[in-house]
This record gives C-alpha cells, structure tokens and sequence, in this order.
C-alpha cells in the first residue's frame, strides 16, 4: 500500500512580504489587478497579467500570488500554464544574484503545491511533454508533493492515457526520486515482460497496445535510478 497522503495545514497568507526597500506597499494595487485578470476568460488578459507577475517578481514577494499561480497550474491554455510553471519554479530558486524568495512565500508555496491531484499533476506532466526544457521545472513543483508518486503510477498505469503522458510520468518518478514506488513499477515491468514475451503470438494486438511495450525501457531505468539513491 501507498502511505496515506497528507493533509496540509493551510493558513491565511498574506498578499505582500512588505519591505520598503523594495518598495512593496507601491506595487499592491498592481498586483492586485493582475490578480483580477487571471481570473478572467479572456486569454489575452491572462498572458498580461503573467507577464505583470514576471516582470515585478510578485510571485517571489507574495505568498497571495503564488497561491493564485498554483490554482492556474489547470488553466486550459497550455502556454499559459507553461509560464506559471516557469514563474512557480523561479520562487523555489534563487535568483540571478543569488538570492532566495522570502523563506514565508517558499514556505507557503510548498504547502499549496503538498496539496496537488491526479487533474494537477497530468497537467503538469502536459507542460513538460510539450516543453521539453521545463522539465526541470516541473521535477522542482513535483518534489513539494512527498506522496505526488502515488498520482504519477495512477496517470503510468491508465492505459487510456496518452502515450507519451504516461511516459513523463516515470520520468518524473525518476527525476523526482519517488522510492515508494518501487513496488509498482516493479509490476509494470513484470506486466510489459509477459506482454511482450507473448506478443509474437498474437497478431491481433492493436498498435496501441503494441505501442505500450516502449515504457519497459523507460520504467526499467527509473527504477534502477531509485535503487541507486
């Protein structure tokens, strides 16, 4: 069995990390306006208000934002979602000088990202199927989520599942390093062998199914990967 997944204890966060040297309290009400627009139809409106986020670091200054950008990590545009990956990563790193976020925002993100789903968690793997360099990115909001492995088996295991979905998930359980899983990936293999040893003798096997046989390669190195840590 899988370890239960936590409940996170959430609190009310705060809109800013006030600090006057930054100049914080001056960039409230637009911050406040891009929080508006992302919660707009409009795709446009969206993209200028991520672009506003970006450009001010609000994310890095503001537990408020990084909780909004969590709840777009969904959002139905995927290069919309693209750049929240990107922005939600940049407040779990330093930045070009060096520096951290405020260890409350770091914090509080986390907490919000423990909380992510099956739904959050494909979408996340969405980006990084398409993105390729985000990768790294979505490896970094995946490791916030102690149990997040237990939805990656969930999506690897689906078969209705797009192909290349499923193998971003055991990408990430390797990247990630989700040792738990082990045991499952360990039947996934024994589940490909058998198919693939009796695949010669039936020629009735569709080319999806007989595409599937492409993951053993990928969930063999991820498992050797885990033994390894």
């Amino acid at each position: 069995m899988y370890p239960d997944i936590p409940q996170p204890m959430f609190h009310q966060p705060q809109l800013l990390i006030f600090d006057e040297s930054i100049g914080t309290v001056e960039l409230f009400p637009t911050i406040w306006k891009s929080l508006e627009d992302l919660t707009q139809e409009d795709e446009t409106l969206r993209a200028a208000a991520l672009d506003q986020i970006a450009e001010l670091d609000a994310a890095r200054i503001s537990p408020v934002v990084s909780y909004f950008l969590v709840t777009r990590i969904v959002d139905t545009n995927l290069d919309l979602r693209a750049r929240v990956v990107e922005i939600l990563s940049s407040v779990l790193t330093v930045d070009e000088n060096g520096f951290p976020s405020p260890e409350e925002v770091r914090n509080s993100l986390r907490i919000y990202l423990s909380a992510i789903r099956t739904r959050q968690i494909y979408a996340l793997l969405q980006v990084s199927e398409k993105y390729p360099s985000l990768e790294s990115c979505v490896a970094l909001l995946l490791n916030t989520s102690p149990f997040g492995g237990n939805h990656l088996i969930e999506i690897l295991n689906e078969r209705k599942n797009p192909l290349e979905l499923r193998k971003q998930a055991v990408l990430m359980i390797g990247k990630v390093g989700y040792l738990y899983t082990l045991p499952a990936l360990e039947k996934i293999v024994g589940r490909l062998e058998t198919y693939l040893a009796g695949q010669k003798s039936m020629s009735f096997v569709t080319q999806s199914r007989s595409r599937e046989a492409e993951l053993l390669p990928m969930v063999q190195e991820a498992i050797d990967s885990l033994r390894a840590q």
